[in-house]
């Protein structure tokens, strides 16, 4: 006899799994499936509303709040409050050393290109983890409005994030349980929604203007044969919606002269929510007149119009600079597709249409546009839309081994084939002239778990300092499924190359049990992960503060070396305890004791180097 499952909300049959879309925003996220007639639908969990704020919150027994009920902490208790966590997402803390000030928490600078990390009372997070907790608020309110289980999910990203950061947010979704089936471009999944690109005989070149909360880009994308190539990316990650409520807020504090209430924290915030309605109101009306705590606040359109036209004004320049990267006039432009809730703004969608010369696509609610094109996706993913053709996939992820055993994927699962990828390394030791490559196959985090395909020597790398030799990996996975690996010093060009086939003796059934464990063992996957590249990370910490005491001892008093040597020793001793909390605590410790004099050295050693020569 078949087993038939029913969903119970729907009164349908289910079908085996629900993929669902995700929408990871930096304000807010969404998710989104395919309902029983077939449509994109936008998840609504018991009336807590479509979007879930990127917000999450610390309580002080540890339990954490996401969405909603956090967003009311980002002015009672900032320091444990998280939002915008999308900008620091695979990002080293040199990355965004320029904005730490645009954060209220607080974000470790552990001086290298290692990725950042924020600190939450005693513990330590990374943005992955953060982000997971938000993936994780969405996967449940699917489940519970679905009711049935979801374990698989379509993600979306910028079009002009990198390598790590898609990496990173693929993790994410591993530790929040999901299988991330596949990493798709924002202005991808919006023109999937409208039904652009949806059809393998079109050709056509499109703009996606997307201006969210607080950021806004612009994506030139060529639509060929079903594959959507990003011809050219522009914005400004520090520009969006907000800039209109605080235009507004300014003009009230300017007209009632309140600039002596700047510090109170509340009535700022009473305020900037009152801006927020009022930049709402004015898409439909042309005054809006109200209150806070008997200041008036009153604006037409017209005023709010010409306080954000320098705002505007920066997108379209945005859109220019675009056009021009990918060689191309607005008259070359096909279609032109609006994302992001802050294009609901007349003026908005006035500008764009203005400067491409054509009607713009704005009848699909901006907010939930990227996620239902990612629902789109995954029904195509699904198998469930007979008349797209998809192309090959690879079955499982490919990668390499870096320190402490751990995988490091460059080409995810789920990629398109024919691919390329790479990544760059270097050495971890001074002097180091030999770099051993492996090359994995699986989805695990520790390479003993995954399966091995190819070994071989980067000879001839010249003897630097560990971190200088620029060491570029690159995968090239071709149409026949054979895979290239390239290995090439860049100051040196020493180059070695070597082909393996992936698929090579493996069964369905084998590639099946591959998946499943890598989602079973996820969460004791991430945690180990974390633990192994925080005693990496404290092993290069020891290893670098040594060299600097032995190199520099002429310049510290004793008391400093001393110091030093102690808290060296302080790191030494934590590093097995499988504890990444008390290892980072270690670490952050020694970083901020020896940075002082660590500057001092470094200012010393430059006055001493530019002594007798004019600038």
């Amino acid at each position: 006899m078949a087993k038939v499952s029913i969903n119970i909300a729907t009164g349908s049959i289910q079908k085996e799994e629900i993929i669902v879309g995700i929408d990871l925003g930096t304000t807010n996220s969404l998710v989104a499936f395919i309902n029983p007639e077939g449509n994109p639908q936008v998840i609504n969990d018991a009336g807590k509303g479509l979007l879930v704020p990127s917000v999450v919150h610390f309580n002080p027994d540890g339990s954490v709040v996401v969405g909603n009920e956090a967003k009311q902490f980002l002015i009672s208790d900032p320091q444990n409050t998280i939002f915008s966590v999308k900008r620091l997402l695979g990002r080293s803390y040199h990355d965004i050393e320029n904005y730490k000030d645009f954060f209220s928490y607080k974000v470790i600078d552990d001086n290298s290109e290692s990725l950042v990390k924020i600190k939450v009372g005693d513990k330590f997070f990374t943005p992955i983890e953060l982000s997971s907790l938000i993936l994780k608020e969405l996967k449940e309110r699917a489940e519970h409005a679905l009711k049935t289980p979801v374990n698989r999910a379509v993600i979306t990203v910028p079009a002009y994030f990198n390598d790590s950061q898609r990496q990173a947010t693929r993790d994410a979704g591993k530790l929040a349980g999901l299988d991330v089936l596949r990493i798709v471009n924002e202005p991808t999944a919006a023109s999937l929604a409208y039904g652009i690109g949806l059809n393998p005989e079109e050709e056509k070149t499109i703009a996606v203007y997307d201006l969210g909360g607080g950021t806004f880009d612009v994506s030139i994308l060529k639509i060929q044969n079903g594959i959507f190539e990003v011809l050219a990316t522009n914005g400004n990650t520090f520009l969006g919606g907000d800039d209109f409520d605080r235009a507004i807020v300014n003009y009230w504090v300017e007209q009632n002269n309140l600039t002596d209430h700047a510090s109170d924290a509340s009535l700022q915030q009473a305020l900037r929510l009152k801006a927020e309605e009022a930049k709402k109101a004015l898409s439909t009306q042309n005054l809006y007149n109200d209150q806070v705590a008997d200041i008036p606040c009153a604006i037409t359109r017209q005023m709010f119009e010409s306080l954000i036209a320098p705002k505007v004004e920066e997108t379209i320049l945005a859109c220019k600079n675009a056009l021009t990267d990918a060689g191309l006039s607005p008259a070359d432009i096909d279609e032109v597709v609006m994302v992001g809730g802050s294009t609901r703004t007349p003026l908005v969608k006035h500008k764009v249409s203005e400067f491409f010369g054509k009607a713009v696509h704005d009848k699909i609610n901006p907010d939930e546009v990227v996620a239902l094109g990612a629902a789109i996706q995954a029904d195509i993913l699904a198998g469930n839309r007979k008349d797209i053709l998809l192309l090959d996939v690879t079955p499982l992820s490919l990668g390499i081994e870096t320190m402490g055993g751990l995988m490091d994927v460059i080409i995810p699962r789920n990629s398109k084939v024919p691919t390329k990828a790479g990544r760059q390394y270097t050495t971890s030791v001074d002097g180091q002239v030999n770099m051993k490559i492996s090359v994995f196959q699986g989805e695990r985090d520790l390479v003993k778990e995954n399966r091995k395909l190819a070994e071989f020597d980067l000879k001839g790398i010249p003897a630097m300092p560990a971190g200088l030799p620029k060491v570029d990996i690159n995968f090239l996975l071709n149409a026949d499924g054979i895979l290239t690996i390239q290995a090439i010093e860049l100051r040196s060009g020493v180059k070695q190359e070597v082909e393996v086939k992936p698929t090579y003796g493996l069964t369905d059934q084998e590639v099946e049990k591959m998946l499943f464990d890598s989602i079973t063992h996820a969460k004791d996957d991430v945690a180990h992960r974390m633990i192994i590249e925080a005693r990496t990370e404290g092993e290069q910490m020891v290893y670098t503060a040594e060299r600097f005491l032995e190199k520099n001892g002429a310049y510290l008093s004793v008391q400093e070396i001393a110091d030093s040597q102690k808290f060296i020793q302080d790191l030494k001793e934590v590093l097995n305890s499988g504890d990444k909390d008390l290892i980072h605590k270690k670490i952050d410790e020694l970083n901020e004791f020896t940075r002082p004099f660590a500057e001092r050295v470094m200012d010393q050693a430059i006055a001493q180097a530019m002594k007798g020569k004019t600038i």
